[in-house]
C-alpha cells in the first residue's frame, strides 16, 4: 500500500524583505513551503509594493509537485 503525506495545515510566517536599491523595509507574512526549490515573489506584490524588477535571461520553468507545467508560467523576472 502506498500512502501520501499531506500537511494538515498551510505554514504562514512574518519576514522583512529589503529592497536592495532604497534599503526600504517591507513587513509581510509569507507561507513557509519547505518543498519548494526556491525564493519567489509574486509579480503583482512585487509591482504594488515598489520592488524593481531585471528580465531574467532565460526564464524559469516552474513545475507542480506533480511534475506538471504551471499554469502561472514561467518566472520571467
Amino acid at each position: 500500500m502506498q500512502y501520501t503525506l499531506r500537511p494538515l495545515r498551510e505554514v504562514w510566517i512574518k519576514v522583512g524583505l529589503e529592497k536592495l536599491e532604497s534599503h526600504e523595509g517591507v513587513a509581510v507574512r509569507a507561507l513557509l513551503d519547505s518543498g519548494a526549490t526556491g525564493l519567489f515573489m509574486n509579480t503583482t506584490f512585487a509591482k504594488e509594493k515598489g520592488f524593481k524588477m531585471e528580465r531574467m535571461r532565460k526564464p524559469l520553468m516552474v513545475k507542480n509537485v506533480d511534475g506538471t507545467i504551471n499554469v502561472g508560467g514561467a518566472i520571467t523576472h
